[in-house]
């Protein structure tokens, strides 16, 4: 197998050639399609998230075809395409797993952080925290859903029921949850970085109402702000943009520190919530609502050998929409 692999943070992934991996125990084999590039992947190459396991593969963004199962494995088929994502395994008993939050398990492991990722041309997964995928869709165009979309999706539900909805770092999971405010009848107000008009017009495209700098104030009160850019800078900016009662929700894994402001920007009952990972059944709730609300990602696709430069573009803000390695 073909893999970019990750043996210290701060340094290139190096390519290497390994021999097919075997799955284990309810495990599957999954020949890579397409792996979206997401800022996560970002922070752990940056070493910005601590201890990851090196080396490893990242990737947690995937789609592909599965060519191997693992001993008890029930409900899958050899062909089958599926996605794989961020979350790959829970314990199941601690008292978050048997909550309903696994999210936030005790002893998770992550795709492409803790055990290898979609940066390759075949990924093992663990076969109860992968999803079916349309047979037909273009792999390319559904990897970005697989992260960007189910913790966009995430990030909206947390936000709540407004109408108003102000998005700060307009990448790949605003694009995407954008289109399912707009179906569902919201207003996004969008913030890209100062200057940035590209960013803009391309907001503008998707349906946003508004679309401005960071630095801007938007022209009526949000009901929410969702931040994806991972800038601590931006929580009292966006507690400044929303209406008493509103809420600010931190959607990355990762964020600059968080300054200090006057309390004021808080009361009224203002609150400031993060998502933390994923649930499977916030895919599941998400995955069934994208041919309703005809989401369409915006790609710019690279060949396996060339993750160096898709990070860089996502480091640099060169892209709009996701950065998909194809093997």
């Amino acid at each position: 197998m073909k893999a970019m692999v990750l043996h210290n943070v701060r340094t290139p992934l190096i390519f290497e050639r390994r021999p097919l991996p075997m799955p284990g125990a309810g495990e599957m084999r999954v020949a890579v399609e397409a792996c979206a590039v997401c800022r996560t992947d970002l922070h752990v190459v940056d070493g910005d998230l601590p201890h990851p396991r090196l080396p490893v593969i990242p990737g947690h963004e995937i789609v592909g075809r599965v060519d191997a199962l693992g001993s008890g494995v029930r409900g899958r088929e050899l062909g089958e395409r599926v996605g794989i994502p961020w979350l790959g395994h829970t314990c199941g008993r601690c008292p978050y797993c048997v909550s309903g939050r696994e999210n936030l398990c005790d002893e998770p492991l992550f795709t492409g952080y803790t055990r290898d990722g979609g940066f390759a041309s075949h990924v093992i997964a663990d076969a109860a925290y992968c999803f079916s995928m349309p047979d037909d869709g273009d792999p390319v165009s559904l990897a970005p859903l697989l992260c960007a979309g189910v913790i966009g999706w995430r990030s909206l539900v947390a936000a709540g029921s407004g109408m108003r909805i102000g998005i700060y770092g307009f990448g790949a999971a605003a694009h995407i949850i954008a289109q399912v405010c707009i179906r569902q009848g919201r207003l996004i107000f969008a913030f890209t970085r100062p200057g940035d008009g590209a960013a803009q017009e391309f907001a503008r495209s998707l349906g946003a109402v508004w679309a401005g700098g960071s630095d801007e104030t938007p022209p009526k009160r949000l009901d929410a702000a969702i931040i994806f850019a991972p800038v601590g800078d931006l929580v009292p900016v966006a507690l400044r943009a929303v209406r008493k009662g509103g809420r600010v929700v931190c959607g990355g894994i990762h964020m600059s520190d968080i300054p200090g402001f006057p309390y004021q920007l808080l009361w009224e009952e203002r609150q400031i919530v993060s998502v933390a990972n994923l649930t499977r059944q916030d895919a599941f709730d998400f995955l069934a609502i994208v041919p309703e609300a005809q989401i369409r990602t915006q790609t710019k696709h690279y060949p396996l050998e060339a993750a160096n430069e898709a990070l860089d573009d996502l480091r640099s803000g060169r892209l709009q929409g996701a950065a998909v390695l194809v093997p």
